[in-house]
């Protein structure tokens, strides 16, 4: 089983200005809560690529990539939804630079790879997690899933404002 790698610290990798080094740990990402439901992230234990480079001042170009699967309900009609998804993330670190959008929120002494992982994962999900890209839903009546039945339908409800003529009695 690989070594499980959540802080990396990069000192350790003796990188100069200008030099680069491509990493492939893996990397715990947490259980995800979103739009009130909890999904699984699946592998437990992620493969992920990492691309490291030194700027100079003491600076890091980090890029994170990796394929997760998510497993939990789908937002438009509850079955089970698995969906893939690709990440691509980027982060720059050039502290003393003045910029506070130049400071990575995940380094400290070591760079957080699962934070970093699960934040970017979290910006990569679609508004609506699906089980297929056609989910018909559930029938906003009766609840019955769209995606069984295609032809579900209901009478019309009359109007209301023709409910008086159906109290008409004729002889």
């Amino acid at each position: 089983m690989p070594e499980r790698t959540d802080l990396l610290d990069l000192a350790r990798l003796g990188l100069t200005s200008g030099e680069g080094r491509r990493l492939d740990p893996h990397v715990g990402v947490a259980p995800l809560d979103y739009g009130g439901s909890a999904y699984a992230v699946e592998p437990e234990l992620m493969p992920v690529r990492l691309d490291i480079s030194r700027t100079t001042g003491n600076g890091w170009a980090l890029r994170l990539r990796f394929d997760a699967k998510l497993d939990g309900p789908c937002m438009r009609c509850l079955e089970n939804a698995t969906p893939t998804f690709a990440v691509d993330s980027y982060e720059v670190h050039q502290p003393g630079s003045g910029d506070a959008e130049m400071i990575s929120p995940y380094m400290g002494d070591e760079l957080d790879l699962a934070a970093w992982a699960r934040d970017a994962l979290a910006l990569a999900l679609p508004a609506q997690i699906t089980c297929r890209p056609d989910c018909a839903g559930l029938c906003p009546k009766c609840g019955a899933n769209l995606n069984d039945d295609p032809d579900h339908a209901h009478e019309a409800e009359p109007d209301p404002r023709w409910a008086k003529l159906s109290e008409l009695k004729f002889d």
